[in-house]
């Protein structure tokens, strides 16, 4: 469930997160675009969501079905197809200052182009902070084109497929969250769980992407991760690293969160007053962790006889072809 805390974190980078991924839909294929020679232009006033009425009306259906069916798999693809979004949207920094250019060619970015989908040596995929993203996310807006285009033609680009797709997952993610009745407080509170505990280098690695050039701190990390062993770990509250207290929160308000979907938090106005608040009151930050976690065991698992006391070890059922809740 922590896991989901994270994903729903990401989700605050955006705060009309909701609206964020219909404003995206454009009137042209900017994959096509021949990248190097395109201006970055903001087009906001020339973007229209009922672009697709006529040569695909039912673009948004297939598309919400492709994603719901994913998700029900592996809720995970929700943060993928999230991050792809951002890194395709975000321009990326020229990073060879710090890595080398074998690691990560120089790449110019032409905002919300799908070129974060492009294959090949050179590629924007192959930029050292895109090399973590899921491949499954990259695959399924792949899976999406076909099925798109077999219903419709080539009209719909693959910029528009991914708005759609990151549009559907946020939907999908907070009704997931809201389901189990915990609220951005419980989210807030249940991240402090990060004021002890470490992370590899690939768990931040989207910490680089837009901030490597301009942030002391992000400059930090990424020269750790370049330069030690990419199996050390980064401890994740830099100021109290073994104590559980409330100085994570003071990181995050100084921009020394070291996760990218902690830092979030500060980019939705409820999270980020509820962070203030914390790193201010060690004993709310107890108290509300406290009641917190206890909601979060509270959470509905098999009941009655659904379920079994794993004998053999907590790694493997009973009888593997049971159907059984495991507990």
């Amino acid at each position: 469930m922590l896991a989901m805390l994270g994903l729903v974190a990401a989700l605050l980078s955006y705060p009309t997160a909701l609206s964020m991924a219909e404003a995206s839909l454009i009137s042209m294929p900017t994959e096509d675009v021949h990248r190097g020679h395109a201006p970055v232009v903001f087009l906001a006033e020339s973007l229209t969501p009922d672009y697709y009425a006529d040569s695909c009306p039912d673009v948004r259906g297939l598309v919400r079905s492709a994603v719901g069916e994913a998700l029900q798999k592996d809720i995970a693809l929700a943060a993928g197809l999230i991050r792809l979004f951002y890194h395709d949207c975000f321009p990326q920094v020229h990073m060879h200052t710090y890595i080398s250019t074998s690691m990560c060619p120089e790449t110019d970015s032409q905002g919300c182009d799908a070129s974060i989908l492009l294959a090949g040596a050179e590629s924007e995929l192959q930029m050292w902070p895109n090399r973590f993203l899921q491949r499954a996310a990259v695959q399924l807006i792949e899976d999406i084109r076909i099925k798109v285009h077999h219903a419709c033609g080539p009209v719909v680009s693959c910029a528009d497929i991914m708005a759609l797709a990151t549009h559907d997952a946020v939907l999908k993610l907070i009704e997931a969250f809201e389901s189990r009745s915990l609220d951005v407080t419980d989210l807030v509170a249940l991240s402090g769980a990060h004021t002890i505990g470490g992370a590899h280098c690939t768990s931040y690695a989207d910490r680089f992407a837009g901030e490597a050039n301009s942030n002391e701190f992000v400059r930090m990390l990424l020269h750790n991760c370049t330069t030690g062993d990419i199996r050390d770990k980064q401890d994740l509250d830099v100021t109290t690293p073994n104590k559980f207290d409330d100085k994570y929160f003071g990181n995050l308000e100084a921009g020394k969160g070291v996760l990218n979907s902690d830092m979030q938090l500060l980019h939705d106005p409820r999270a980020m007053e509820l962070v203030k608040g914390i790193a201010e009151n060690q004993w709310w930050f107890w108290n509300q962790f406290d009641t917190s976690i206890r909601k979060l065991g509270q959470l509905q698992g098999p009941q009655g006889n659904a379920g079994e006391v794993r004998t053999i070890s907590c790694s493997v059922p009973n009888h593997k072809s049971s159907n059984v809740g495991e507990v």
